[in-house]
């Protein structure tokens, strides 16, 4: 019998047909390897996994394949997205084993949950240098019956590695540094120069063949191009957005990002979106539009996210996790074109359309053809002596109509589950966009979303909050990535309707995670809460890849909310956290950006404002109209002694802006563009 069909999850629902016996990551399947002592095989993946289909075709309804693993194992599935903690054990296992990992991994365990074995995709018969999957199978069915002590071993070994690895990311502390010693303008200077030595300067990004979009990495050097001037920072930054947007990862018909592109120059996409690439590229483009001010990124921030009011909200006010790559069963198939069918769709203005997008007769990948700019509105428009915004505009109606069109085609598949980890990313997205350009439907949707995770995915009977929700069923003890997350929206979130509930959220959910995440002797937060305990052990992650870590937010969220709580321990506490891996931040940037960007606030202090008066709403989004890294923002109509950023603050006849720094403030003034001047002046 599958019990995948009492699950929620898309991923499990779309196995809940095999002739496996498969089960979800739940006591009952630990219960039985225990009982008839048989080995346990966990399969994990995501709904939106090319290769995860592909093995399911293949071996996972095959019969014969079935009833030998049904036979000789317990076997669960899990989703990743569902289950984080479980996917960050058994993947280190499989790199510890094979040197790689990926998904599907598919990874052996003893009854008890121990990992002895490991891999990614096998094939149904050997092949890409690969053994077959029953052979595999049989071999580790073999091993484990008639050399357990092996097992055992190998089991134990695994285990104590995995637990080990936390530790080598931690660095020696020299005693008696202050962080003023330690973050220095030359350890910045040193994590850009460690970024841009990998930077293709030809079409932006990092590295040369698969490229991601690495929001983070360019999000710093943004920053650190504010505080310094450097102009190749900048340059980089531009240049890796201005060729994402222009590439085939950029859905040029109906906006959002693509998770990567599988070239140089980031014509090929994998097709899939995920909702935390886009949030991440949001506030990017965010903060990149505000400091420069061109257009080509505010015509992006709302065509992704008109995207994603369109495609990936539930009627409830949460986000999906993501769509597939693929539909009809082909990859890609949604989203490609023919010459020809361009040319009946488009007729007279096929070709103008055909020639600025690069459609051809031959395609540029499988005889298709993936629309992208081979160059930008500007220099098309001069190349053909066209007014640019006649050019857009006759392109805008050209791409309405192809929209149309791809309209009718089938969907890629939907993973509709919802996060609150990633709902809480797109959530401060949609505020940050809010900020930068004033949409009121992006603050609506904002606070209806931070409402909604702090009302459906609460646990009951305590503040503690659930991982995933869906058909009105919220379920899994919720992450550190999944507070810390939302820590940060609701501070984004306060910052744009200034209700103090949501910085006394904030509050109570940190202090929460201070409490239930925190380990004193590593100085590092624990991925999972003290009270679970259906995993062999507790995780600390530390790197900034696809998703921020949980650790560097957490260090951003205590640097801001010891200015707002007037908590010097909190800031105290960044600050230790930081000077621990601030030499695996120096040496490896790319994958501690977000790390790199709390040390700035510790180089360059993150300024405090504060307005009073009855003009406080309107001057407090009027400022952060403009690029303002990582400040901090508290108003009141009224005198307020709640709160120290407003403490003793008078009310006067005009409205007053006070810009402070270290808990120390400049004489207040009247006008914005004033105050402007003032807030990063030492």
């Amino acid at each position: 019998m599958n019990h995948l069909q009492y699950e929620t999850s898309p991923y499990l629902l779309q196995h809940a047909k095999n002739p496996v016996d498969w089960y979800a990551w739940k006591p009952a399947a630990f219960e039985r390897a225990r009982l008839e002592d048989k080995p346990i095989l966990v399969s994990i993946g995501y709904s939106t996994c090319h290769w995860c289909h592909v093995m399911e075709h293949e071996s996972f309804e095959n019969e014969q394949i079935a009833a030998f693993m049904n036979t000789h194992f317990i076997n669960i599935k899990v989703d990743r997205e569902e289950r984080p903690d479980v996917d960050q054990i058994y993947m280190e296992a499989c790199q510890f084993i094979s040197g790689s990992g990926g998904w599907p991994l598919n990874c052996f365990l003893t009854p008890d949950g121990r990992p002895f074995f490991a891999g990614t995709y096998y094939p149904p018969q050997q092949a890409y240098n690969r053994p077959a999957w029953m052979d595999v199978l049989k071999h580790i069915s073999t091993s484990f019956r008639e050399r357990r002590k092996e097992v055992e071993a190998q089991a134990n070994q695994l285990v104590g590695l995995i637990e080990k690895s936390d530790d080598r990311l931690f660095g020696q502390v020299i005693e008696g540094l202050t962080p003023s010693q330690v973050f220095t303008p030359v350890t910045l200077q040193n994590i850009s120069f460690n970024l841009l030595k990998r930077a293709d300067t030809t079409f932006g990004g990092f590295g040369g063949g698969l490229k991601f979009p690495s929001s983070m990495s360019l999000r710093y050097l943004l920053h650190y191009h504010f505080f310094t001037l450097d102009v190749d920072a900048l340059k980089h930054v531009e240049l890796s957005l201005d060729k994402m947007i222009q590439g085939g990862i950029y859905d040029q018909l109906g906006g959002g990002f693509a998770r990567y592109a599988t070239d140089r120059e980031w014509l090929i996409p994998h097709f899939e979106k995920m909702l935390y690439d886009n949030a991440l590229l949001i506030r990017l483009l965010c903060e990149v539009y505000q400091l420069t001010g061109k257009a080509i990124y505010r015509e992006t921030i709302e065509e992704t996210l008109t995207y994603v009011q369109r495609e990936m909200i539930s009627p409830e006010g949460g986000f999906y996790a993501a769509q597939d790559a693929d539909s009809e069963g082909v990859e890609g198939k949604f989203y490609v074109w023919s010459k020809a069918e361009i040319e009946e769709l488009l007729g007279e203005e096929a070709a103008l359309f055909n020639d600025f997008y690069g459609v051809s007769e031959i395609g540029n990948w499988e005889n298709v053809n993936i629309l992208w700019r081979e160059q930008t509105y500007e220099q098309y428009a001069q190349a053909k002596q066209l007014e640019v915004e006649e050019l857009k505009l006759r392109l805008k109606s050209a791409r309405a109509i192809l929209f149309a069109a791809r309209n009718q085609r089938i969907y890629p598949g939907l993973d509709d589950k919802i996060l609150l980890d990633w709902n809480a990313l797109m959530c401060a997205a949609f505020a940050q966009a809010y900020q930068t350009l004033g949409t009121p439907i992006y603050k609506e949707i904002a606070q209806r979303n931070i409402d909604f995770l702090l009302t459906k995915l609460k646990q009951s009977d305590t503040i503690a909050l659930f991982h995933t929700y869906k058909n009105g069923q919220a379920q899994y003890d919720a992450f550190l990535n999944d507070y810390a997350f939302l820590i940060d929206a609701l501070l984004e979130v306060y910052h744009i309707t200034f209700e103090t509930k949501y910085l006394d959220k904030a509050l109570l959910y940190n202090d929460f995670v201070l409490v239930h995440f925190f380990d004193d002797q590593k100085n590092a937060f624990y991925f999972t809460s003290a009270q679970q305990q259906d995993i062999i052990m507790r995780k600390i992650d530390l790197y900034d890849s696809a998703l921020p870590s949980g650790n560097s937010t957490m260090v951003h969220n205590l640097q801001r909310l010891s200015i707002l709580f007037d908590q010097p321990t909190y800031r105290n506490l960044a600050a230790s956290m930081l000077m621990n891996v601030q030499s695996s931040v120096e040496q490896y940037a790319s994958s501690f950006s977000l790390w790199a960007m709390a040390i700035m606030n510790e180089v360059h202090a993150i300024p405090e404002i504060a307005i009073l008066g009855n003009n406080a709403f309107e001057m407090a989004m009027s400022m952060q109209r403009h690029f303002l890294p990582n400040k901090v923002l508290m108003i009141s109509t009224t005198e307020n002694d709640n709160y120290p950023l407003l403490k003793g603050k008078p009310l006067d006849t005009t409205t007053q802006i006070y810009i402070c720094k270290n808990y120390a403030c400049q004489q207040p003034v009247e006008h914005v563009s004033e105050a402007l001047k003032n807030v990063y002046s030492s």
